[in-house]
Formats: structure tokens, sequence, C-alpha cells
């Protein structure tokens, strides 16, 4: 069996895929990153509506 004189590939980027053979890690290639929010349109619809009934039932009382 024929091994590389490197065993790595720093354009890996992963452990697992560094250690792949260069034939199978040829299809492979790496997805950027996506920085998502964690919060969605109907947490922040939520949120106000909680905010609102919160403001309105405290008014109330302090009238």
């Amino acid at each position: 069996m024929r091994r590389a004189l490197v065993l790595t590939d720093e354009t890996a980027r992963h452990p697992f895929r560094a250690s792949l053979p260069p034939h199978v890690r040829k299809g492979i290639e790496p997805r950027p990153a996506r920085v998502r929010s964690p919060f969605t349109m109907q947490d922040l619809r939520d949120f106000l509506l909680a905010y609102c009934a919160c403001f309105l039932a405290v008014s109330t009382f302090l009238l």
C-alpha cells in the first residue's frame, strides 16, 4: 500500500478530513460557515406581545 509522505492536509481543516486520502477528499468541498441568529421573527413577535400585555396590565392596575 502506498502512502503519501505527508499524511495530513492543512486545507482539509478537520482532523478526520485531513486523514482521508486525496482521491477520497477530492469530491468534498468545505461549506462556508453561516452565522445564524439564535432569534427568529416569531421570537420577536412573542416578546413584543408579552411586553405589551404586561405593560397594559401594569398600567391598568396603577390607574
